[in-house]
């Protein structure tokens, strides 16, 4: 099965196009969970294990943050892949990495991830050059959305900036992207930030058949009914992350399982409109 039509099936089966962020911050978990006496990296496997099993029946994807599990130390490796032999085997799993270099580095990342770890996909980032991401090209099975228009301010400081001619560095990307994808085998995909929704038009046109992740809506205030609008005519499937207003939606709460399972239904309701296009 191909990366495309995994990720279809995904979205037509589950009926969503919600990907919930794994992001196991120990300052934000409940305190049923941080008052055991257990070692970090068991309470965010126990943290997240309850997490997947509350919020499955409502999203296509999951994308755990590779930052958060690498703070654990060396056991946050084997946390990692406790909670991706989690996840259930119909969705799509997105290491989210940024990872981005050159040579036998980059060969290495794609091994990781997709031979270690098997995951679905893996976020790049192209900013050395779109040589970076070659060794990830040639699995149709794999898919990686690349750095495009990024939903966090900082994204004015390089991905927005003007070229000659009025491009932007993102629609620049974009178009580079589209032609990268006409002789690679592996899916490519952008990541594009619903906090820049009056944005995203000119960089998605340039490549309207790619699959897109976009953070940014919950605790980032992207608006899903603006989103909905740019997404009007994009032919490639969209998920929409959102990672802390579901997963601590149930703040110290003894059931805080049922909140975020809630948490996670509601915002598959709010998407509906843009994932009916998708089904």
């Amino acid at each position: 099965m191909t990366f495309n039509e995994k990720l279809k099936s995904a979205v037509k089966d589950n009926h969503s196009t919600l990907c919930v962020g794994l992001d196991p911050n120990l300052d934000l978990m409940p305190e049923p969970v941080t008052s055991t006496n257990h070692p970090n990296p068991q309470k965010v496997e126990v943290f997240l294990k309850r997490v997947i099993d509350v919020t499955a029946d409502y999203c296509a994807a999951y994308k755990p943050n590779l930052g958060f599990f690498e703070a654990l130390g060396a056991d946050g490796w084997d946390t990692f892949e406790a909670i991706l032999d989690h996840i259930p085997n119909d969705k799509i799993i997105i290491a989210d990495a940024k990872r981005g270099d050159i040579s036998s580095t980059a060969e290495h990342y794609a091994k990781a991830f997709f031979e270690q770890f098997d995951v679905d996909a893996v976020t790049l980032n192209p900013l050395m050059g779109f040589e970076t991401l070659e060794p990830f090209l040639d699995k149709a099975s794999k898919g990686i959305y690349v750095l495009t228009l990024t939903s966090n301010p900082g994204a004015k400081d390089i991905l927005m900036q003007k070229l000659e001619g009025g491009q932007t560095l993102s629609t620049y990307i974009s178009s580079k992207l589209s032609d990268r994808q006409k002789t690679s085998s592996t899916a490519i995909g952008m990541v594009v930030g619903a906090t820049k929704s009056n944005q995203l038009t000119p960089v998605i046109t340039e490549f309207p058949e790619s699959p897109l992740l976009i953070p940014g809506v919950g605790k980032q205030g992207g608006s899903i009914s603006s989103l909905n609008e740019v997404l009007e005519l994009h032919q490639g499937i969209p998920l929409i992350n959102s990672s802390r207003s579901i997963i601590y939606a149930g703040g110290n709460a003894p059931n805080w399982e049922k909140a975020v399972a809630e948490a996670a239904k509601n915002t598959t309701a709010k998407l509906a409109p843009i994932t009916e296009r998708y089904v």
